[in-house]
């Protein structure tokens, strides 16, 4: 008989990206800060964990954002009460550490009583790992040396110092319960080898989930009726990327494919399936677009993918912000003033001349019916207003998945408590990051709520480890 390999850990996080690597420390400093020696394993599937970490913010990574602080921003996150709740216990058990206990709800001090600033526990978690970081437009943060490979540095390097194991190369297939009480949890790898843990940290990405077969926890692991909701994995889907447009649409994309532009794009839904002419405003994201041979992608596009679906219209105000629409009429017809006093006689071409790129003149001149010598009468002026600040594309979906920044779905928040992160129905599993259905807009968002729930997931394992 051929024995299979086995290996034994307190605590087992199952996913060595952001949230992961947040657990192993949390989960480390919690034990050795009780008195207590307990082993952490961090399970990862590639050759080396923080990989994700890598890649975001184009390499510098945006690792947090000043408006989750102060509060503007939690109401903008997928499944927003859960994430209000964990980031309120996050800054009680902060609170408590330091001394300062809060009270009333966990989610009273998100803002202050002014509205302002309240300490940020994921910010003093950095600062305690040594980074130096700044901050740029729209409270984005980043590593002041402006790598990303510095925030893996001093993760790493904590976790090192904690006695931290990374086992890469290591993909989980199944997380099996405890038989019994007292029993462990069993992590079937793909290749056959076993690790067994007193309790288990799922911190790998929203696609991955889909892998990994998880018990329900319905029978509570150990046999036990329990009237708790079972762990549920939705299906995940990719958001915050760019987005894709009919082939009608793409017919205007493609002859600017690659140019970018200031503006502000509305995403607009139907009213009634029946009645596609009749639409209401989803949201608004001004910034810079990007056209793409397939659709649109740049970051206010990004944001606006959480929120799109096929069949949506996307309007783009090419005049905004330099003035708002209700303001669009009176701009353009001051500046044909202007330039009537300057030239004898003004045409379509001439009036765009200096306004917008010359190949967006172009387009913009066929998409309102118009030819570059065309005179700016009164009839023009309204098709180019409408071209300027309601150029419509229609939405089929998401145009790049590989470009997406985070999948949607995984875990459904409802199986687990946000005071603890831990699984309702299975007690001893934990979940955080991307494992669970929570996501944000981009700018530091959906990596502080890695960080977040890391930390309170594993602040709440340690405790549980007997």
């Amino acid at each position: 008989m051929i024995r299979r390999m086995e290996t034994t850990c307190d605590i087992a996080i199952v996913g060595g990206g952001a949230s992961g690597l947040a657990a192993a420390i949390a989960a480390a400093r919690t034990a050795s800060g009780a008195g207590r020696s307990v082993s952490v394993a961090v399970l990862e599937a590639s050759e080396r964990v923080g990989r994700s970490i890598l890649k975001t913010g184009n390499g510098r990574c945006n690792f947090s954002n000043e408006h989750v602080a102060d509060g503007r921003m939690l109401f903008d996150y997928h499944n927003a009460a859960f994430f209000r709740e964990v980031l309120g216990t996050l800054c009680n058990q902060n609170a408590v550490s330091a001394g300062t206990e809060v009270e009333g709800l966990p989610d009273a001090r998100i803002v202050g009583e002014q509205g302002g600033t309240r300490p940020d526990p994921v910010l003093d978690f950095f600062e305690g790992l040594g980074l130096e970081w700044r901050q740029e437009a729209e409270g984005r943060r980043y590593p002041l040396a402006n790598k990303a490979s510095v925030v893996l540095d001093v993760l790493r390097a904590e976790a090192a110092r904690l006695g931290v194991k990374e086992a890469c190369g290591c993909p989980v297939r199944a997380v099996e319960p405890p038989r019994e009480e007292g029993a462990l949890f069993t992590l079937c790898l793909e290749d056959g080898v076993f690790w067994r843990a007193k309790v288990v940290v799922v911190a790998c990405g929203g696609e991955a989930i889909g892998r990994i077969e998880l018990p329900s926890g319905a029978s509570g692991g150990n046999g036990l009726e329990v009237d708790v909701a079972p762990l549920v994995a939705l299906p995940a889907s990719p958001v915050l990327g760019p987005l894709r447009c009919s082939d009608e649409s793409c017919r205007l994309t493609r002859e600017l494919d690659n140019i970018r532009v200031r503006c502000t794009v509305s995403l607009f839904r139907p009213q009634d399936a029946s009645d596609s002419r009749e639409l209401v405003l989803v949201r608004a994201e001004p910034g810079e677009m990007l056209f793409r041979a397939y659709g649109v992608s740049g970051i206010c596009v990004f944001d606006l993918s959480r929120a799109a679906q096929p069949g949506d219209t996307l309007s783009i105000d090419l005049l905004d912000p330099l003035v708002p629409r209700i303001q669009a009429r009176g701009y353009l017809e001051r500046r044909r003033d202007q330039l009537l006093a300057l030239y004898d006689s003004l045409d379509c071409a001439r009036f765009l001349r200096g306004l917008v790129l010359p190949r967006v003149a172009d387009v913009l001149l066929k998409y309102a019916g118009l030819q570059d010598g065309d005179a700016l009468d009164d009839a023009a002026l309204d098709s180019l207003e409408s071209a300027l600040t309601m150029l419509s594309l229609e939405v089929v979906g998401v145009g790049a998945p590989d470009q997406c920044q985070v999948r949607r779905g995984g875990l459904s928040v409802a199986s687990f408590d946000p005071a603890t992160m831990e699984a309702c129905a299975l007690p001893g599993l934990f979940a955080c990051g991307e494992a669970l259905d929570v996501d944000g807009p981009c700018g530091g968002y959906n990596l502080h709520w890695a960080w977040a729930s890391g930390l309170v997931a594993s602040m709440s394992a340690a405790r549980a480890v007997r």
